[in-house]
């Protein structure tokens, strides 16, 4: 009897299943393979995106050091640009390095800005180029920004108050007109007048605690708060707030704003200028553009050329004291541009200014003292001015016109103050911060190419 058939069927079915097992685990293997693979490189992947984050991170951090050190300059630190390489005169360079990655990668930002101390309306432009380098390799992933600045206005809104505002009084209005239509400073300005007179008039207030009461004045404008409702917003029976032809006792709901914001920067003296231990009746000379220092103003003073006085009273002393028949004269065509840090009076004859752009007469309110600088503007004449002092009590009162715009931590009107907001100071800058007018990041090597040959050389 032959048995060799069935020794051969179980070898047969033995090499069948070995045969299924290998198959079995050639496609484990195989799929387990591509797991791996694939995880690894979506690993691969997520790191890449995470650092690629990292990366333009990076670049506006060193964006934000370079706006931060040109808006402390403006402010008057002497010390803006240390660590910064400006031996040129004329541009900044910096590298930062102190970033922390983890996972052994390593990142550096290099920020080149065009010009540091920029001419008159000249926006400077920044470039912040960040390199992270992966962690085991040489690889490196690189971001490039850049951004072109401009200055904020501090008076993109006619009144403004940090904390409150109050209107007193039966008489008290707030309107507006345009002094500068063609936005042409070469070309005369347009005074206030009736005819000129629009219903663009603006008050805010910056805190989300701040209050607006209206009162019975007029407000033909505009009022925002910091808060989120209007209901900081508060008139009497015939109090308004709205366009031309609104009715007594009428907040229209149009007209109405929250979450206001400005920032209220404190500014510091400026340094320089030829000390006078008092002032004479008259200061300056026609076309000339002067710097003085001195203690205070208390007796009538005409002004001639465009002169900056820079009062040094300290925060709680008394830096101007007009009373009677004493009061600043401007010659026609001078400036006058006054910074101080102490109280300040104008009343009797105030201030009397024949030019029509209210840009022509400047107070800047430099107090950081816990009890607030206090300013107070009364009299029956017209005041053509800007007035910002974000850390003071502004207080106006009589029976004139005020023509400008005003900056203060608490500001009140009363009496019949009639307040002309000067629509065109929203696009004046002087003093102001700067902040970002324009933001792009750069990919391409042409977009590159115009600030390689900088950074090349640190």
């Amino acid at each position: 009897m032959n048995h060799s058939m069935p020794a051969r069927s179980a070898r047969s079915q033995r090499g069948s299943v070995l045969l299924v097992a290998m198959l079995l685990g050639a496609v484990l293997a195989i799929s387990l393979g591509s797991f791996i693979a694939l995880n690894t490189q979506s690993q691969t992947l997520a790191h890449r995106s995470f650092y690629l984050s990292e990366a333009m991170n990076m670049a506006e951090s060193g964006l934000e050091e370079a706006v931060w050190s040109f808006n402390r300059a403006q402010a008057g630190d002497p010390n803006a640009w240390d660590g910064w390489n400006t031996t040129d005169g004329l541009t900044a360079r910096r590298t930062f390095t102190d970033f922390s990655l983890g996972a052994h990668a390593s990142g550096v930002v290099k920020v080149y800005v065009e010009r540091f101390d920029p001419p008159a309306n000249v926006p400077p432009k920044v470039a912040a180029f960040a390199t992270v380098t992966l962690p085991g390799t040489s690889n490196v992933i690189t971001k490039m920004v850049e951004v072109r600045m401009r200055r904020r206005s501090y008076f993109a809104t006619g009144l403004v108050a940090k904390d409150n505002m109050t209107f007193s009084g039966n008489n008290v209005s707030v309107d507006s007109w345009i002094s500068n239509p063609d936005s042409d400073p070469t070309t005369p300005a347009v005074p206030y007048s009736p005819a000129v007179r629009r219903d663009k008039g603006s008050i805010g207030g910056a805190s989300i605690t701040s209050t607006l009461s209206i009162g019975n004045a007029d407000i033909w404008g505009t009022a925002s708060v910091g808060g989120s409702t209007t209901a900081a917003i508060t008139v009497g029976s015939n109090g308004i707030v709205g366009p031309f032809g609104t009715g007594s006792g009428t907040k229209n709901p149009a007209s109405l704003a929250t979450d206001f914001s400005a920032n209220l920067e404190t500014l510091t003296n400026p340094a320089g200028g030829t000390a006078l231990a008092s002032l004479a009746a008259t200061l300056g000379t026609a076309g000339t553009p002067t710097v003085w220092r001195t203690p205070s103003i208390s007796n009538s003073l005409t002004v001639y050329g465009d002169v900056t006085l820079v009062l040094t009273a300290p925060a709680g002393l008394s830096a101007i004291d007009l009373t009677g028949t004493e009061g600043i004269t401007l010659a026609a065509g001078a400036t006058l541009t006054i910074y101080t840090a102490g109280d300040v009076k104008i009343a009797g004859n105030g201030l009397l200014n024949p030019n029509s752009a209210p840009e022509t007469f400047q107070l800047w309110g430099t107090s950081t003292s816990p009890a607030a600088q206090d300013i107070q503007i009364a009299g029956n004449g017209a005041l053509k001015g800007i007035i910002y002092a974000p850390n003071a009590f502004i207080k106006i009162n009589g029976n004139g016109d005020v023509m400008g715009a005003v900056v203060g931590k608490e500001v009140n009107l009363t009496g019949n103050a009639a307040f002309h907001y000067d629509e065109s100071l929203a696009g004046w800058s002087k003093n102001s911060p700067y902040g970002v007018s324009r933001w792009r990041e750069l990919v391409t090597p042409v977009e590159r190419l115009p600030y390689s040959a900088a950074l090349a050389t640190f």
